[in-house]
């Protein structure tokens, strides 16, 4: 991996871990529905500028079921259920369940394409649970019952990313940025009936104000720009590292920014995660190093 894509990585894990950071911190005065309709606003608009300074048209009435489709499972659900949670969770436990969905992925990916599990794989699944069990219970102690929810809604976000990643491999094959382009503007549809019956619940800061704009614009409209340039560069087996950086970024700006705790069960829970995860995906930092190294070789 080159320096600059490294930089990208480094950069594009601080983005996406700031984002749990700007919902905790907007999330109890917008509501759920508001927060994620400004932020998957501001980013369909940040893409749209975009397209038009590239010239690229986006052909949304026909493939409409397909960005409605990954509209609602990559985007205006999980976003909604991480608002939701962010009510109450800590943006450290948020990232570290956010980083469940590979583990989600391969579950549903039993059922939805038949595949198979090595006993490597069926043991990360197992360790990714025991992990997610330390990191919550002790917050569900802490917080007590009003925390079940939360952290429903926490998984329940991360497993919408899982059918998601199965949807996306039979979908229609469509550019990756069109494909984000497109969905989020499915998710401003989506999520636009919802908010006569799901207001906000104050009036806002300035403060608050700019971190909904920081979190559309710079936490998924940039960050998608990143992303797209990291997996074209390096190829998606390298940006996929991203996912196992994120938690670290996102426990960070959370004890720096919030003066969230960093417990015990926050590193064992995030340790035993992330382990978990890269045995079921069969991801190898040292692995893919090792290939990058030999491909640069003359």
């Amino acid at each position: 991996m080159s320096s600059a894509s490294f930089l990208r990585l480094i950069c594009l894990a601080a983005i996406w871990g700031g984002s749990f950071l700007f919902m905790r911190i907007a999330a109890n005065t917008f509501g759920p529905a508001y927060l994620i309709e400004f932020r998957v606003g501001f980013a369909a608009i940040s893409l749209l500028i975009v397209s038009l300074f590239l010239r690229k048209r986006l052909a949304f009435r026909q493939n409409f079921r397909h960005f409605m489709i990954i509209g609602l499972f990559n985007t205006a659900l999980p976003f909604l259920l991480f608002a939701y949670a962010a009510q109450t969770l800590n943006a450290s436990t948020l990232s570290v369940l956010n980083s469940t969905a590979a583990i989600w992925g391969a579950l549903i990916g039993i059922f939805w394409h038949k595949a198979t599990l090595t006993p490597k794989a069926s043991a990360g699944m197992l360790i990714g649970v025991v992990g997610v069990i330390t990191l919550v219970g002790v917050d569900a102690i802490n917080i007590g019952f009003n925390a079940a929810l939360p952290i429903f809604a926490g998984v329940m976000a991360a497993c919408s990313y899982g059918i998601a990643t199965n949807y996306t491999k039979t979908a229609p094959k469509i550019a990756s940025f069109d494909n984000a382009h497109g969905n989020m503007w499915a998710a401003v549809l989506i999520i636009l009936p919802l908010l006569p019956f799901i207001p906000m619940r104050g009036e806002p800061t300035q403060h608050e104000i700019l971190a909904v704009i920081a979190l559309g614009v710079i936490c998924t409209g940039a960050a998608y720009l990143l992303y797209f340039r990291l997996v074209a560069d390096e190829g998606a087996a390298s940006a996929l590292s991203v996912t196992f950086l994120i938690p670290v970024f996102g426990i960070l700006w959370g004890w720096l920014i919030l003066d969230e705790p960093i417990g015990w069960n926050t590193i064992i829970g995030t340790t035993l995660v992330l382990s978990g995860t890269m045995m079921v995906t069969g991801f190898s930092p040292s692995r893919l190093f090792a290939r990058k190294m030999a491909a640069e070789q003359p």
